[in-house]
């Protein structure tokens, strides 16, 4: 009887689930949408003294986009005076809507992966997760490994769309 051995477990193939980079915490919108007078106009003087009388507690230990979602022509000092009280009450902030938020967290997370541990290797990027992993991601998880890693497939160790192979040295 022969025994039957799992090649792909015994192989050098590096399995990088993009679901584990996904940072916990959850995740809100700043709006100046509802700070503008009439949806349209911001008026400075009212701004700021919403802004100061605002429980900021809500957005402590959270990740904050702060954003305005309405179609209106809003200062970029508005957008940096709402970071003045965001920055260091909250775990993160972007100015920019939730997708920009969603980018920077796995853009932070991603950066503290090491290349140099993909070396020479293999490495399928995990192609199914329940987490919303950003298409942003898979193309940061490419820009990272092309330079070192041998190959870059997507999908399964047993079942994988392959998409970069590192020509070899003459």
């Amino acid at each position: 009887m022969s025994t039957i051995v799992n090649r792909i477990a015994n192989s050098s193939i590096a399995t990088i689930d993009l679901e584990d980079f996904y940072p916990s915490g959850e995740r809100v919108v700043f709006d100046l949408k509802d700070y503008l007078f009439q949806e349209l106009v911001l008026k400075e003087l009212d701004f700021r003294k919403s802004l100061k009388e605002l429980d900021w507690s809500f957005y402590k230990g959270k990740h904050v986009a702060i954003h305005c979602s309405a179609d209106a022509i809003v200062p970029t000092w508005a957008f940096m005076l709402v970071a003045t009280y965001i920055e260091g009450l909250s775990d993160s902030f972007v100015i920019g809507d939730k997708d920009a938020l969603e980018q920077f967290l796995f853009s932070s997370a991603l950066g503290k992966l090491n290349p140099e541990d993909f070396k020479g290797r293999p490495v399928v990027v995990k192609g199914c997760s329940n987490l919303p992993v950003p298409l942003f991601a898979y193309g940061e998880i490419v820009r990272l490994l092309k330079g070192v890693a041998k190959s870059i497939m997507y999908g399964e160790p047993c079942s994988t769309v392959p998409l970069y192979k590192r020509p070899k040295e003459s």
